[in-house]
């Protein structure tokens, strides 16, 4: 009979496997233009997503699989950009099965990572919600690769215009605010919600099953 035990994030951040997928996928995925989804973006979501969660209360385990998640939501993009958060989530629950983590807990640390990507995903659960904030809240310069096709691309124009952001959780507001500082001389927040309204909408929903009003603020501006 199989003996199931306590996978934990400091466990993952080490495991060889994941990281290779990681770095790879992240290969990928600058072959084809897209912005840096690699270790820093990896770390980010993790934090992020633990750290929603503990704010809000949960118990310490979920909030450490919700690290999980958030460090290994990308993984499937070692395979393709296309379906790669169901593709992860797959590879997730063989990898999580070898390390030993309860079926119960893999499931949710799976539902999560094939919940992720705005055109699928929804808010199935707690860590499910907590990822698609962290997720969908990194933006940032540092993201994009080649600065040289800021004027040309909208999406590298969006992020590099980025000047800061974060995802603050107010618990007694119930409110979950994405603040974001945006230098307008690079791109005009027009661009920006042409971009990011699909993922605004789905972090609208994530908050909403945390109980939670999302708040969008642009330049101190609040536009949702």
């Amino acid at each position: 009979m199989q003996q199931y035990r306590n996978v934990t994030f400091e466990e993952i951040l080490k495991d060889e496997e994941i990281r290779a997928y990681i770095e790879n996928g992240d290969r990928n995925l600058d072959a084809i233009g897209y912005t840096e989804h690699g270790f820093p973006h990896a770390k980010r979501s993790a934090n992020y997503a633990g750290n929603i969660l503990e704010s809000l209360g949960y118990d310490a385990r979920l909030c450490e699989l919700a690290r999980i998640a958030g460090y290994m939501h990308d993984i499937g993009n070692v395979v393709n950009r296309a379906g790669h958060a169901q593709s992860g989530a797959l590879m997730a629950l063989r990898i999580l099965a070898r390390m030993g983590m309860p079926p119960r807990e893999a499931a949710l640390v799976a539902a999560a990572i094939g919940n992720h990507d705005e055109g699928t995903a929804h808010a199935v659960s707690p860590i499910a919600a907590a990822l698609i904030l962290s997720d969908k809240g990194d933006v940032r310069r540092a993201r994009v690769r080649n600065r040289e096709t800021v004027g040309d691309d909208i999406h590298d124009r969006v992020n590099y215009a980025v000047e800061r952001a974060s995802t603050k959780i107010d618990p007694e507001r119930r409110t979950a605010t994405l603040d974001i500082t945006i230098d307008t001389a690079i791109c005009p927040v027009m661009d920006y919600f042409e971009i990011f309204m699909t993922r605004m909408v789905l972090c609208r929903e994530a908050a909403r099953f945390l109980g939670l009003q999302f708040e969008l603020v642009i330049n101190e501006t609040r536009l949702l």
